[in-house]
């Protein structure tokens, strides 16, 4: 290698090692590496890095990708990008609060999603240009994702070496086309196309004048959302449509799609799915759901790992259909109660953990037992809180598909179950599978 070639890596090995080594003595180990020992030029980098007690993880691979280049499943990871945007979340597991930064990341050949899962490591804003080192990708709702670990650097590098976010386009700079799973509450100026699945209208008053609304569920390949239409645009089930210049609210954590007479509505050629594929709900992780903040209609597989208090037979106030407790409901005193089943369960994917609101019917179905017979077992043994247990034997620790809509607020995230089997396909390499992931 002549002198020329070799200055670079001279100059990158004296930065990791942060000057604490000569650089003449530097070149000479690198071409003892090189000429003598005939190691790679990568290798030998990293073992002059671990001699003089640096961290070869600083080392800049040779293989620094653009984000067209990054596919899902890959480790190790280097890339430029610049930061289009930054959102910060708290997240509570297994009672510690930590704080996560999720985002977009972009560079000259296109844009991808990231989730920093250690945010009070990273110190980036929006516009800047930052070299991420070791990284790693995932695949979520057939879009690659960046993960920044435990083992990512970031440092930030001149804003010129990328060019600035108004040039590479509107879908940067938080408009543009867009898929249905990309949604984020505060998007302005987006663009999607989707088959309407449902739709209706109904009066509201705003600053008060009545208006009239129409509201219900667009889907794509990647996902269904929510929209409201301030404005009739003679939206019809089935139809495929393509929305200019929506923007986004989210209730509950979920976003929802909204446009108003300043958005274009057109009817497209697209091929979707169709309304009864489109119907099925969409696989996702708890780790999606913290990241989103919600969902409709999604379906996460895992592992029931509680049986919380407030499950089994219960007893709801005819006025207000809350629970009662002896009889007496906390608002309307003493009630003729009613009574119903009901499951609270903790239901943990290997990613994260929500609460699970399961009603009379779902668990009749699930667990093969009728209000009937709960109230029976329960005269029987003078005791309503055997129902609870007998569902705690059934359902502990049992793999489970779970579909329904995922909300969260200040107590995390919960869904209200619309549908729940176990996993009885493979009920033995399902367990094991979800059983591996929590560490049990």
């Amino acid at each position: 290698m002549q002198k020329d070639e070799i200055t670079p890596h001279v100059d990158e090995l004296a930065r990791v090692l942060e000057g604490k080594v000569d650089r003449k003595e530097i070149q000479e180990e690198l071409e003892i590496y090189l000429n003598e020992y005939r190691v790679t030029l990568e290798s030998a980098k990293r073992g002059i890095v671990r001699k003089y007690g640096g961290d070869p993880r600083l080392l800049i691979r040779q293989d620094r990708k653009k984000i067209n280049e990054v596919g899902p499943t890959e480790q190790n990871v280097d890339i430029l990008v610049r930061v289009v945007s930054v959102n910060e979340k708290d997240l509570e597991r297994e009672g510690d609060i930590r704080t996560i930064l999720y985002g977009i990341f972009a560079d000259e050949t296109g844009t991808l999603s990231y989730t920093a899962w250690e945010g009070d490591r990273f110190d980036f804003g929006r516009g800047d240009v930052i070299l991420i080192r070791n990284a790693y990708t995932k695949e979520w709702n057939g879009n690659t994702q960046i993960n920044l670990g435990n083992r990512a650097f970031v440092e930030k590098q001149d804003p010129g070496s990328l060019p600035l976010m108004e040039d590479f386009g509107p879908v940067f700079s938080g408009g543009g086309d867009i898929t249905l799973s990309q949604l984020q509450d505060g998007m302005n100026g987006i663009n999607v196309t989707g088959r309407i699945l449902s739709v209706e209208s109904r009066e509201v008053t705003v600053q008060g004048e009545p208006r009239i609304l129409f509201s219900g569920t667009i889907a794509d390949e990647s996902g269904k959302a929510q929209f409201t239409a301030w404005h009739d645009f003679d939206l019809k089930e089935g139809e495929v449509v393509k929305i200019e210049n929506a923007y986004t609210r989210s209730w509950r954590g979920i976003p929802q799609l909204n446009f108003g007479e300043r958005a274009k509505v057109q009817r497209v050629e697209k091929s979707l799915p169709s309304e009864f594929e489109l119907s099925s709900p969409f696989a996702r992780s708890v780790a999606d759901m913290e990241r989103i903040g919600g969902g409709i209609d999604v379906s996460i597989k895992g592992v029931v790992v509680d049986i919380k208090r407030g499950s089994g037979l219960i007893f709801r106030c005819p006025e207000c259909n809350r629970q009662v407790q002896s009889g007496s409901c906390r608002i309307h005193g003493k009630v003729e109660a009613i009574p119903d089943l009901r499951i609270k369960a903790v239901l943990d994917d290997g990613e994260g953990s929500l609460t699970a609101i399961i009603n009379r019917e779902v668990t009749e179905r699930l667990l093969g037992i009728t209000l009937d017979d709960a109230l029976t077992k329960a005269r029987a043994a003078m005791d309503q809180e055997i129902v609870k247990e007998d569902m705690e034997d059934l359902l502990l620790p049992s793999p489970v598909e779970l579909r329904g809509n995922v909300t969260s607020d200040e107590f995390g995230l919960m869904m209200i179950v619309t549908d729940a089997r176990f996993m009885r396909d493979d009920v033995k390499g399902e367990a094991k599978t979800l059983l591996e992931l929590l560490g049990v």
